[in-house]
């Protein structure tokens, strides 16, 4: 019973993940559309995007995933625009795009793009520009290059606030010895022949055998 939820659950999945794609698919814009946040199918999209309303082209230059230096949590400098020389916690990073989002700011219809923001060094709050280095250790780290110092990557934080680096098992928690641990034995056995042999429960009867022809 449950492999058969299981199973319809996952072809649900799959055809909700179908459905999208072909409507993704389905999607034309115009050569001067806008991309943003939002799926381009939805209100919120067209209503940035509305007809006959032309803007300049953004081109994104392709950054190395080992040259990114911006990441979730990190305090950043609005280079440009009408919010201009405000400082905001990074939210949300899109590499493929050159994007990132601030908290608490409306800084545009669409995120910000990499080359509108500065770092902050934390040591004088201030906007810097970084290069990557790598210390005595070995260690890869950011380096502010107005002041030389480096500059620490933020700690990663989930949603509901755990920091998975500094978490603590409890005395209710699983520790991983126990998870790797094999405790399951192979058998040929149904799941219901395996609770009854748990249980004690005897049952000498069996199925009658029946042909289909």
């Amino acid at each position: 019973m449950r492999s058969a939820l299981w199973l319809a659950s996952l072809q649900a999945g799959r055809m909700r993940l179908t459905a999208l794609l072909a409507m993704a698919g389905r999607v034309k814009v115009p050569p001067d559309y806008r991309f943003g946040t939002n799926r381009p199918w939805t209100i919120a999209a067209q209503r940035l995007n509305p007809p006959g309303k032309r803007r300049r082209k953004v081109f994104v230059d392709h950054i190395p995933h080992d040259e990114w230096s911006v990441f979730r949590g990190d305090t950043v400098e609005i280079l440009s625009g009408k919010d201009q020389g405000k400082q905001g916690k990074v939210t949300q990073v899109f590499r493929n795009r050159n994007w990132v989002i601030l908290e608490g700011l409306n800084t545009h219809y669409s995120p910000l793009l990499l080359k509108d923001i500065r770092l902050v060094d934390p040591s004088d709050r201030k906007p810097t520009e970084v290069q990557w280095r790598f210390t005595e250790e070995g260690e890869k780290v950011r380096v502010s290059v107005r002041t030389g110092r480096i500059i620490p990557r933020p700690v990663f934080q989930r949603k509901d606030g755990i920091v998975p680096s500094q978490w603590k098992d409890g005395p209710k928690d699983t520790s991983p010895e126990d998870t790797l641990e094999k405790t399951y034995t192979p058998t040929l056995r149904t799941l219901e022949e395996e609770v009854m042999e748990a249980l004690g429960i005897q049952e000498p009867r069996r199925a009658r055998k029946s042909y289909w022809y």
